[in-house]
Protein backbone atom coordinates (compact mmCIF):
# COMPACT_ATOMS: atom_id res chain seq x y z
CA UNK A 1 0.00 0.00 0.00
CA UNK A 2 0.93 3.71 -0.75
CA UNK A 3 2.84 5.49 2.11
CA UNK A 4 2.26 8.91 2.66
CA UNK A 5 4.90 11.39 4.21
CA UNK A 6 3.61 14.63 7.03
CA UNK A 7 4.18 16.64 9.53
CA UNK A 8 2.56 16.00 12.69
CA UNK A 9 2.06 17.27 16.21
CA UNK A 10 0.44 15.06 18.63
CA UNK A 11 -2.95 16.17 19.91
CA UNK A 12 -3.52 12.74 21.93
CA UNK A 13 -2.26 8.62 22.74
CA UNK A 14 -4.42 6.49 23.91
CA UNK A 15 -3.02 2.84 24.96
CA UNK A 16 -4.46 0.05 23.07
CA UNK A 17 -3.63 -3.72 23.60
CA UNK A 18 -0.57 -4.87 25.26
CA UNK A 19 2.04 -2.37 23.80
CA UNK A 20 0.22 -0.13 21.24
CA UNK A 21 -1.14 3.30 21.03
CA UNK A 22 -3.94 5.22 19.03
CA UNK A 23 -2.54 8.73 18.19
CA UNK A 24 -4.33 11.74 17.03
CA UNK A 25 -2.02 13.93 15.42
CA UNK A 26 -2.28 17.16 13.48
CA UNK A 27 -0.72 17.97 10.42
CA UNK A 28 -0.66 21.40 8.19
CA UNK A 29 -1.60 19.55 4.99
CA UNK A 30 -3.83 16.00 5.81
CA UNK A 31 -6.08 17.29 8.70
CA UNK A 32 -6.02 15.29 11.92
CA UNK A 33 -5.42 12.10 11.28
CA UNK A 34 -5.79 8.97 13.42
CA UNK A 35 -2.95 6.22 13.91
CA UNK A 36 -1.93 3.24 14.96
CA UNK A 37 1.44 2.79 16.37
CA UNK A 38 1.95 -0.49 16.63
CA UNK A 39 4.43 -2.12 19.28
CA UNK A 40 5.25 1.38 20.54
CA UNK A 41 5.56 0.92 24.07
CA UNK A 42 8.20 -1.41 23.73
CA UNK A 43 11.66 -0.36 25.16
CA UNK A 44 12.95 -1.14 22.00
CA UNK A 45 10.52 0.41 19.65
CA UNK A 46 11.99 2.50 16.71
CA UNK A 47 8.40 4.27 16.66
CA UNK A 48 8.64 5.87 20.14
CA UNK A 49 11.05 8.97 19.54
CA UNK A 50 9.10 10.60 17.03
CA UNK A 51 5.34 10.87 18.64
CA UNK A 52 6.48 12.66 21.87
CA UNK A 53 3.89 15.30 23.00
CA UNK A 54 5.50 18.67 22.65
CA UNK A 55 7.24 17.89 19.86
CA UNK A 56 6.99 18.29 15.69
CA UNK A 57 7.88 15.13 13.72
CA UNK A 58 8.58 13.66 10.08
CA UNK A 59 5.50 10.94 9.70
CA UNK A 60 4.90 7.85 7.56
CA UNK A 61 1.97 6.18 7.64
CA UNK A 62 -0.56 3.96 5.88
CA UNK A 63 -4.20 4.98 4.91
CA UNK A 64 -6.12 2.27 6.71
CA UNK A 65 -9.53 0.78 5.37
CA UNK A 66 -11.46 2.43 8.36
CA UNK A 67 -11.00 5.64 9.88
CA UNK A 68 -7.40 4.66 11.58
CA UNK A 69 -4.58 4.44 9.60
CA UNK A 70 -0.81 2.94 10.17
CA UNK A 71 2.08 4.50 11.38
CA UNK A 72 5.04 3.09 9.56
CA UNK A 73 7.90 5.56 10.63
CA UNK A 74 8.76 8.95 12.34
CA UNK A 75 11.60 10.67 12.45
CA UNK A 76 11.74 13.87 15.26
CA UNK A 77 11.56 17.53 13.97
CA UNK A 78 11.79 19.28 16.93
CA UNK A 79 11.40 18.84 20.74
CA UNK A 80 10.20 21.73 23.06
CA UNK A 81 12.60 20.40 26.02
CA UNK A 82 11.99 23.46 27.98
CA UNK A 83 8.00 23.22 28.05
CA UNK A 84 8.94 19.84 30.00
CA UNK A 85 10.85 21.69 32.96
CA UNK A 86 8.11 23.17 34.42
CA UNK A 87 5.25 21.43 35.88
CA UNK A 88 2.98 24.41 34.88
CA UNK A 89 3.71 25.13 31.71
CA UNK A 90 3.63 21.21 30.58
CA UNK A 91 -0.09 21.39 32.31
CA UNK A 92 -0.45 24.97 30.26
CA UNK A 93 0.64 22.96 26.77
CA UNK A 94 -2.14 19.48 28.00
CA UNK A 95 -4.73 22.55 28.13
CA UNK A 96 -4.25 23.92 25.06
CA UNK A 97 -3.65 21.19 23.08
CA UNK A 98 -7.22 19.53 24.28
CA UNK A 99 -8.66 23.13 23.46
CA UNK A 100 -7.39 22.91 20.18
CA UNK A 101 -8.30 19.00 19.82
CA UNK A 102 -11.69 20.21 20.74
CA UNK A 103 -12.32 23.02 18.79
CA UNK A 104 -11.18 21.78 15.29
CA UNK A 105 -12.64 18.85 12.91
CA UNK A 106 -11.31 15.99 11.12
CA UNK A 107 -9.99 18.79 8.11
CA UNK A 108 -8.32 21.80 9.65
CA UNK A 109 -7.06 24.42 7.84
CA UNK A 110 -3.05 24.64 8.19
CA UNK A 111 -3.36 27.48 10.37
CA UNK A 112 -4.34 25.51 13.76
CA UNK A 113 -0.89 23.48 12.76
CA UNK A 114 1.18 26.97 12.57
CA UNK A 115 -0.81 28.14 15.99
CA UNK A 116 0.34 25.32 17.81
CA UNK A 117 3.80 25.02 16.51
CA UNK A 118 4.12 28.96 17.73
CA UNK A 119 2.60 28.40 20.87
CA UNK A 120 5.07 25.46 21.34
CA UNK A 121 7.86 28.28 20.78
CA UNK A 122 6.60 30.52 23.19
CA UNK A 123 5.57 27.95 25.26
CA UNK A 124 9.17 26.55 25.51
CA UNK A 125 11.30 29.91 26.13
CA UNK A 126 10.68 31.14 29.74
CA UNK A 127 11.22 34.39 29.62
CA UNK A 128 7.83 34.21 27.99
CA UNK A 129 4.59 35.01 30.99
CA UNK A 130 2.17 31.86 30.56
CA UNK A 131 -0.86 34.18 31.15
CA UNK A 132 0.00 35.94 28.11
CA UNK A 133 1.07 32.55 25.84
CA UNK A 134 -2.51 31.39 27.01
CA UNK A 135 -4.33 34.66 25.79
CA UNK A 136 -2.61 34.98 22.52
CA UNK A 137 -3.56 31.19 21.71
CA UNK A 138 -6.92 31.43 22.96
CA UNK A 139 -7.61 34.66 20.75
CA UNK A 140 -6.05 33.00 17.47
CA UNK A 141 -8.33 30.08 18.49
CA UNK A 142 -11.20 32.11 18.73
CA UNK A 143 -10.18 34.06 15.10
CA UNK A 144 -9.84 30.72 13.30
CA UNK A 145 -13.09 29.53 14.23
CA UNK A 146 -14.93 32.69 12.98
CA UNK A 147 -15.61 34.12 16.42
CA UNK A 148 -13.30 37.42 16.32
CA UNK A 149 -14.76 40.54 17.98
CA UNK A 150 -15.47 44.04 16.27
CA UNK A 151 -12.34 46.01 16.90
CA UNK A 152 -13.34 48.67 14.42
CA UNK A 153 -17.01 49.87 15.64
CA UNK A 154 -18.67 49.69 18.51
CA UNK A 155 -22.01 48.04 19.08
CA UNK A 156 -23.75 51.33 17.44
CA UNK A 157 -21.43 51.59 14.43
CA UNK A 158 -19.67 54.25 15.32
CA UNK A 159 -15.54 54.16 15.23
CA UNK A 160 -14.09 53.22 17.68
CA UNK A 161 -12.46 56.62 19.56
CA UNK A 162 -9.68 56.72 21.16
CA UNK A 163 -10.85 58.99 24.74
CA UNK A 164 -14.02 56.75 25.08
CA UNK A 165 -14.66 54.15 27.62
CA UNK A 166 -16.35 50.82 27.12
CA UNK A 167 -17.81 47.55 28.05
CA UNK A 168 -18.32 44.57 25.64
CA UNK A 169 -21.48 43.42 24.50
CA UNK A 170 -21.18 39.20 23.74
CA UNK A 171 -24.28 39.28 21.78
CA UNK A 172 -23.11 41.79 19.48
CA UNK A 173 -19.63 41.08 19.82
CA UNK A 174 -18.40 44.62 20.34
CA UNK A 175 -18.03 47.19 22.76
CA UNK A 176 -20.48 49.82 23.68
CA UNK A 177 -19.95 53.31 25.13
CA UNK A 178 -19.67 53.76 28.79
CA UNK A 179 -18.64 56.63 30.87
CA UNK A 180 -17.15 54.30 33.07
CA UNK A 181 -16.63 51.50 30.96
CA UNK A 182 -14.15 48.87 31.69
CA UNK A 183 -12.06 49.21 28.74
CA UNK A 184 -10.31 51.66 27.31
CA UNK A 185 -8.50 52.09 23.46
CA UNK A 186 -5.02 50.65 24.91
CA UNK A 187 -7.05 47.54 25.86
CA UNK A 188 -8.96 47.82 22.19
CA UNK A 189 -5.36 48.10 20.44
CA UNK A 190 -3.74 45.30 22.42
CA UNK A 191 -6.95 42.83 21.51
CA UNK A 192 -6.06 44.07 18.00
CA UNK A 193 -2.88 42.63 17.96
CA UNK A 194 -3.98 39.62 19.74
CA UNK A 195 -6.69 38.61 16.44
CA UNK A 196 -4.03 40.31 14.21
CA UNK A 197 -1.65 38.08 11.33
CA UNK A 198 1.28 39.03 13.43
CA UNK A 199 3.15 35.92 15.28
CA UNK A 200 2.79 35.23 18.39
CA UNK A 201 6.23 35.98 19.17
CA UNK A 202 6.28 39.57 17.55
CA UNK A 203 2.60 40.50 19.62
CA UNK A 204 4.94 38.76 22.78
CA UNK A 205 7.64 41.45 22.68
CA UNK A 206 5.16 44.53 22.47
CA UNK A 207 6.46 46.96 25.52
CA UNK A 208 3.73 46.82 28.46
CA UNK A 209 1.33 44.36 26.90
CA UNK A 210 1.17 42.08 29.94
CA UNK A 211 0.41 44.69 32.18
CA UNK A 212 -3.70 44.50 29.93
CA UNK A 213 -4.11 40.69 30.55
CA UNK A 214 -5.96 41.07 34.62
CA UNK A 215 -8.30 42.82 32.22
CA UNK A 216 -8.37 41.40 28.81
CA UNK A 217 -7.92 37.46 29.79
CA UNK A 218 -11.11 36.84 31.34
CA UNK A 219 -12.50 38.73 28.36
CA UNK A 220 -11.20 36.51 25.64
CA UNK A 221 -11.61 33.77 28.23
CA UNK A 222 -15.72 33.87 28.45
CA UNK A 223 -15.66 34.76 24.21
CA UNK A 224 -14.07 31.09 23.96
CA UNK A 225 -16.61 29.42 26.33
CA UNK A 226 -19.20 31.17 24.85
CA UNK A 227 -18.68 30.78 20.98
CA UNK A 228 -16.22 28.18 20.31
CA UNK A 229 -17.58 25.38 23.48
CA UNK A 230 -13.58 24.42 24.53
Amino acid sequence: MKQILTTGIILSRTDFGEADRILTVLTPDRGKLRLMARGVRRVKSKLAGGIELFSTSHLTYIEGRGEIGTLVSTRLIRHYGGIIRDIDRVQLGYELIKQLNRATEDQPEPAYYALLEQTFGLLDDPAQEARLIRLLFEARLLRLAGHAPNLTTDSTGQKLAAGQSYNFDFDAMAFTPRPAGKFTADHIKALRLFFSDHSLREVAKVQGITDLLDVLAPLVRTMLQSFVRV
